[in-house]
């Protein structure tokens, strides 16, 4: 899969098996593939393409995946143990109000390049029965992580898996990685390596209230974010303060752990030791950690980063469980937490190899 904050393909090959309702999983290899900027300018600005080319971004993207799907395969020796490919693609289009979403990386494409059947378009079924098509990691939570009582996951955007009436709900937080990352370019970085340019800083008051105080947040879950939508939220606000990247970054942290804090009041859970799973490349970012952590120990939740594989590749693992499930035509997708019409089997199936015994 590929995610909002843009730094490159996830490819994980993980073995899953059930016994009577119990998953259990390894992640046996994974690698992240950096972009070129040439992709990332591609993708980033996908929505601004014509018609034409935006039908060859699809489908050259979906080329380069099948490309680097099949470099892995060779590199780790998977020849004939890969059972088939669950492709996220990567978001450049994202509204649920209008019942679109759209991930580009063409799934015909994928398994024409490798000869494997290909999952692709995990979140259209869902947005077509209108729910919000985000998250759909929370299957994987359930199903996968099920120990913990919070799972969030902090990428380009920030997103949460809470209890609600005896089930679970998942959206949407804020901007996250993305709008950090920014912010660290402003200073010549790529990224703000453990959070220690933000850890410089001072929380700007004031603007960590015009911040918090943005419309989404008080809106009612299920909701999710665009890419654009998260950076229009919060890159106004911040980038045209004359306040020092410093101060900037260290607002940015506190706003994320505000929200993170708000989500889990809005959701509380009973007894006296709750765990809160975090993951994605957020969790490598030691400041912001310790202001969550600290944000949320009033509710009584201990913050949870596990080892760097899950924190690395816990979303691709799941699209994997969530393309097994679609082989299995099993519900891979919950209403209760997108806000669907009802439960969805989603993804379409492309099979790649061919049927007459010709390679």
């Amino acid at each position: 899969m590929s995610g909002s904050s843009l730094d490159g393909l996830d490819i994980a090959y993980t073995t899953l098996e059930e016994v009577r309702g119990q998953w259990k999983f390894e992640i046996q290899h994974a690698e992240c593939i950096p972009y070129t900027e040439e992709m990332c300018t591609a993708l980033s600005n996908a929505q601004n393409l014509t018609i034409p080319e935006f039908l060859k971004l699809n489908t050259s993207y979906g080329r380069h995946i099948g490309e680097q799907v099949n470099q892995f395969i060779d590199k780790y020796s998977l020849h004939h143990k890969v059972h088939f490919i669950a492709s996220h693609g990567h978001t450049v289009f994202h509204e649920p109000h209008n019942h679109t979403t759209c991930q580009v990386g063409d799934g015909a494409t994928i398994a024409a390049v490798t000869g494997l059947p290909v999952i692709s378009d995990l979140r259209a079924l869902d947005v077509a029965l209108g729910g919000q098509g985000a998250p759909i990691v929370p299957i994987g939570d359930k199903l996968l992580f099920g120990e913990y009582n919070y799972w969030l996951n902090i990428g380009g955007i920030c997103n949460i898996t809470a209890p609600k009436d005896g089930s679970n709900i998942a959206f949407d937080i804020s901007a996250a990685n993305q709008m950090l990352n920014i912010l660290a370019a402003e200073d010549g970085k790529k990224i703000d390596e453990g959070g220690d340019i933000a850890r410089s800083g001072v929380v700007l008051t004031d603007v960590l209230e015009q911040l918090n105080a943005q419309e989404y947040y008080n809106q009612p879950a299920p909701k999710s974010l665009s890419n654009d939508m998260a950076k229009d939220i919060v890159f106004p606000i911040l980038m045209r303060s004359e306040y020092s990247i410093q101060d900037k970054l260290c607002t940015m942290v506190q706003h994320i752990a505000d929200q993170v804090a708000k989500a889990v009041s809005t959701y509380p859970v009973d007894g006296d030791e709750k765990r809160m799973l975090v993951t994605g490349g957020g969790a490598f970012n030691t400041f912001l950690i310790e202001t969550i952590t600290e944000s949320v120990a009033p509710f009584g939740v201990q913050v949870v980063v596990p080892d760097n594989n899950v924190v690395m590749y816990k979303e691709a693992l799941i699209m994997a469980l969530i393309g097994t499930l679609r082989w299995r035509e099993e519900t891979n997708v919950l209403s209760n937490v997108t806000g669907a019409s009802r439960d969805s089997v989603g993804g379409a199936l492309w099979m790649g190899h061919s049927y007459s015994g010709d390679e």
